[in-house]
Order: C-alpha cells, then structure tokens, then sequence
C-alpha cells in the first residue's frame, strides 16, 4: 500500500483486542500482549496500557479527545493523556463494563453498560452511581448517548432498547427484542437516524431518534450480528458483520445490502469499521484470524495485523 500522507490522518485508530490465542494468557506478560493497542498510520500497531485479554471497547471525550475511557472485566479504565497513564475508576462491585458512552452536550457525564444494568458518572469518571430505573432484566451490551441532546440515551439490554430523556433517572422501553441488542448507532449525518444489530433478532433501524423501531428487511434474523457502522465520509454507505454473516455492506442507505466476506479466512467476523480519514478503507477481524483491511470497500483483503486475534473494538480518536 503506498504511505499515507500524515496530513491525510485526523484520527488515531485505537483497538480492543484479546491475542491470548497466540499464547498470552492474562496476568501474565509475554512476547505478545493483549489489551489497548493504537495506531497512528494505519499500519504499525503500538501497546498501551494493562495486558488484558478482556479489554471490550473503547470512547473518548469529544471535548478533550485525550481524555480516553475502556470497558473491560476489571470495570472502566480512564486514561487524561491518550494512553501514558491509565486508572482503574470503578470500585470492586462495578465490573465487566462492556460500553461507554460520553454526553458530547455535559462531558462530565459519562454512561457505561454493565451486566446489572447502568452505570453512570457526573464527574468524568471519578464516582459511579448505578441508575436503572424501569429497565427490566438489566443487563446491558452496549450504551449511546444522543449528540444532540444532554441526558438522552438509549440503551440495549438482553431484551430490548430503553430510552431516557433525563440522564438515567428513569428509563421506558422503546423496542422490544428476544436478543441482546449488541451494537447501536446514530448516523454522523443525520441526528435522527439510528441502526441497532442484535444477537439473533435482525437488524433494527430508527428515523425518530430512537422513540420507534423498524426492523431492516433482508437481513436475517437467525444470525448473531456483531456491530453496525455509518460510514462518515458517505451517508449512503452502511456496514455489519457477525457469526455466519461475515461482512455486509450497504450503498444505498440500507435499502440493499452485498455480502463482501470473499477473500476473508472465515464468516464468523467480530467487528468491523469504517475508516473516517480513508475513502474505501473499510476493517474486519474474523475470529482468531488477523485483522484485515480492505481500501475497496470489501472488494478485496489483505491482512493488517497480528496472526490469532479477537478484536472487540475499533476506534478512531481525533487527533485534537
């Protein structure tokens, strides 16, 4: 691949990976380290942090992007310098974070989803408060914060997408699922507009900021669907990957979907990401294979990194 101008790169990619297949195990260091890794150029990859083969996903806040936040088994990890110093900031009954989300209208305020429901901080992270009411079998995979709004976020439990409009102090259902709800997302180029992927329920889609739910015709329901991405560079332009569906792209808004797995090792793909600098660059990390990269938007693959990984999350942090 030719060098990417710096000057083209306005993010740093950051991953959430587990590299213990290549025989690292945790609380022990070794030639290979799992946890926070990050890039600058798209194609070196350097280790931050705790090694951590439970390192999940990974924000920033959007008003100090130096200022990162990592769900993992331990609980929520808080960096204030892009990764030189790192502190765990939830106490011992608090654990296994699997999202977090910042209020970009209150970065104070800070969410996070934990298997006994929510977990909420106004402070940046020093004091957490758990604040669940009206949500039903709390356990919660992933969080996200309206941009547009202070104190409104939705939620995805193991049955069903809940909403609060007043910062956590109460929540009410707004979409039923019989899966967990593993991914959400609000499109970068219209506020009102969500996609949510569940474990074996489909896909959902939201044109009202997350008060209604449709599910997306043509994609099935009888896969587990990992994570879904709005491509930042063409709001017609939509990505989704999980267990047997491989990856999945969409040019058209969503309307039809094309199956861009040929040249990956399998279809069991964990996460992928759309690159926000990159026009084309598209990522997928099939499970206990290398991270792949494709510049043609899944036409064709190379491989990127590592030889056996399990990524959970991919990234891009401003670079300011």
């Amino acid at each position: 691949m030719p060098a990417v101008a710096a000057a083209e790169l306005k993010h740093d990619l950051y991953v959430c990976t587990n590299l213990s297949g290549q025989g690292s195990v945790m609380g022990r260091s070794g030639p290979v380290l799992s946890g926070l890794y990050r890039s600058s150029d798209r194609e070196n990859f350097e280790h931050l942090g705790p090694h951590h083969i439970r390192t999940f996903s990974l924000t920033y806040d959007p008003s100090d992007p130096a200022r990162l936040y990592i769900a993992l088994l331990d609980g929520i990890l808080r960096t204030p310098d892009r990764g030189q110093t790192f502190r765990i900031v939830t106490s011992w009954d608090m654990t296994e974070a699997k999202s977090i989300s910042v209020d970009a209208q209150r970065p104070e305020h800070v969410y996070a989803g934990i298997p006994d429901g929510i977990a909420v901080s106004h402070d940046r992270g020093q004091t957490w408060t758990r604040m669940n009411a009206g949500i039903r079998r709390a356990y919660t995979e992933s969080i996200l914060v309206d941009r547009t709004k202070e104190g409104r976020v939705l939620a995805g439990t193991e049955k069903g997408i809940f909403l609060t409009e007043d910062g956590a102090r109460t929540w009410r259902l707004v979409q039923a699922t019989d899966k967990v709800t593993y991914s959400l997302r609000q499109s970068p180029h219209d506020p009102k507009i969500f996609f949510a992927v569940t474990s074996a329920d489909g896909a959902l889609w939201s044109t009202d900021r997350g008060v209604t739910w449709k599910r997306i015709a043509g994609i099935s329901a009888e896969r587990t669907l990992h994570n879904g991405e709005f491509d930042p560079r063409n709001a017609q332009r939509l990505a989704y990957c999980g267990w047997g569906a491989g990856v999945q792209v969409s040019e058209d808004g969503g309307k039809t979907w094309n199956d861009r797995t040929v040249g990956l090792p399998k279809r069991e793909v964990w996460k992928v990401a759309i690159d926000p600098d990159l026009p084309d660059r598209l990522y997928a990390a099939p499970y206990l294979e290398p991270l792949y990269v494709s510049d043609d938007f899944g036409r064709t693959w190379r491989k990127l990194q590592w030889e056996k990984a399990t990524v959970f999350d991919l990234v891009f942090v401003p670079r300011k």
